[in-house]
């Protein structure tokens, strides 16, 4: 029996789950200050979904997906990204007809049989953000914005934005030509799967990894000397709206993302540490989405990140982001008093406080080490004589301090600490940024 967990999988244990909920609970408070509502589809879809939405050039479709035959022989596809799936509940929930836009966010695992990298694995977790609606730049403006907030809510710096346009299907047809009348003399020399994208999407040909393929990209034509009129001006106004907002970006034309449903702006957030891998969550519109796979013509834009690689760069730049709560009181007690110790720590911890107590009969030596290994705040002794009395000592474990107490107002107590130190915190953090 194999006890290895499946290549490109991995095992989430308490420490790092603690982090990724820190993660999740700060970008969920981000999605609903900017009126998102959270969304959840399901893990597998039908594989037509992913081949008709992301695209068949793709190498999603081409190479990455978990496909499968169920006992119904239908073809299904766990979900390798989540616009797609997303899409198709905003259509077959009736969506449309909602007030428009329709925003809606999502923390979901992925699934891509893809090369093993730093920050890379097969089942993966994506947040992400889709606006069904609007065609108007400043869906994609604000987007944009969004991921700003959230990263300055996580302490990130050191991450460039950069945005391009890749036009309309108006505009598109001349800049594939152009593509291709460029890529067509070098064909013979360019790798196997660049031939397939030269028929299918040249656009694709961009984005290729390989070492050739990938230094003539630096000469191509830039698909921004080929937009349209239209796309010109939604262009041009995301950029000055990103600069009212005061977001510094690049512009990087040959930027063109990895999925074949965008159109006009595209963008990534890229990361200058090379532990990353780089980008560390992209998006851009998708106008044509909704048409293709349900023949309503609903505008669309989004973004997703990467979990891990979120993590990653947090490590990167040193911000202890996550850490678990320090336990309010540990309660220390004898076998005699056991029980006593269950009870109180079962009501405290009802009353909203955070309360260890033994569960493996240690010496009272051993639980006090216990609790300095957990960075209780407080330590309670319940022996028999705080039993009888309904009272015991409450010691402050950061500088050793004891007070008699009432067990009945121990909660209380606590309570009160609980609510001084979170008013230091932000006092704190006020502070700071008045001083930015």
């Amino acid at each position: 029996m194999n006890l290895n967990a499946p290549r490109g999988t991995k095992d989430i244990l308490p420490e790092e789950a603690e982090r990724r909920r820190a993660l999740e609970r700060t970008f969920a408070e981000v999605c609903e200050r900017y009126g998102f509502g959270e969304i959840r589809v399901p893990t597998f879809e039908h594989t037509e979904l992913f081949v008709r939405g992301v695209g068949d050039a793709s190498d999603i479709v081409r190479k990455e997906m978990y496909t499968f035959l169920d006992k119904g022989d239908r073809s299904l596809t766990l979900r390798p990204e989540g616009t797609a799936g997303v899409a198709r509940a905003y259509i077959e929930q009736g969506m449309s007809s909602w007030p428009a836009p329709v925003k809606l966010w999502y923390n979901m695992n992925m699934f891509r049989y893809e090369k093993m990298q730093k920050g890379r694995y097969r089942e993966f977790w994506q947040l992400g953000c889709e606006i069904f609606g609007s065609a108007c730049p400043q869906a994609d403006a604000q987007l944009i914005g969004m991921l700003v907030t959230f990263f300055d809510d996580l302490g990130l710096d050191e991450v460039n934005l950069e945005i391009n346009s890749i036009g309309c299907p108006a505009c598109r047809a001349a800049y594939h030509q152009a593509l291709r009348d460029y890529y067509a003399p070098k064909l013979k020399d360019m790798c196997d799967d660049c031939h397939e994208r030269f028929e299918k999407n040249p656009l694709r040909m961009l984005d290729c990894k390989e070492a050739y393929c990938h230094s003539l990209a630096e000469e191509a034509p830039a698909q921004l000397d080929y937009l349209c009129d239209d796309c010109k001006e939604h262009f041009d106004k995301v950029k000055s709206y990103l600069s009212m907002m005061e977001i510094p970006y690049n512009l990087n034309p040959r930027l063109v993302r990895g999925l074949d449903y965008y159109t006009r702006t595209v963008f990534e957030f890229v990361s200058s540490h090379v532990g990353t891998q780089g980008t560390i969550c992209g998006g851009g519109r998708y106008d044509g989405l909704i048409r293709e796979i349900g023949n309503i013509d609903v505008p669309g834009v989004g973004f997703a990140l990467g979990v891990e690689r979120l993590l990653l760069e947090l490590d990167a730049q040193g911000i202890p982001f996550g850490k678990a709560a320090r336990p309010d009181l540990y309660i220390a007690s004898f076998p005699s008093t056991a029980a006593n110790a269950l009870d109180l720590a079962q009501s405290l911890i009802r009353s909203g406080l955070k309360v260890e107590t033994d569960v493996m009969d240690r010496s009272l030596k051993a639980q006090f080490k216990a609790a300095d290994r957990m960075e209780a705040h407080y330590v309670l002794v319940l022996g028999d004589t705080e039993v009888s009395l309904s009272r015991g000592k409450l010691r402050r474990l950061s500088d050793g301090s004891e007070q008699d107490v009432p067990l009945t107002a121990v909660g209380t107590l606590l309570h009160d600490y609980r609510k001084k130190l979170a008013s230091a915190k932000e006092n704190d953090r006020q502070s700071t940024l008045f001083k930015l």
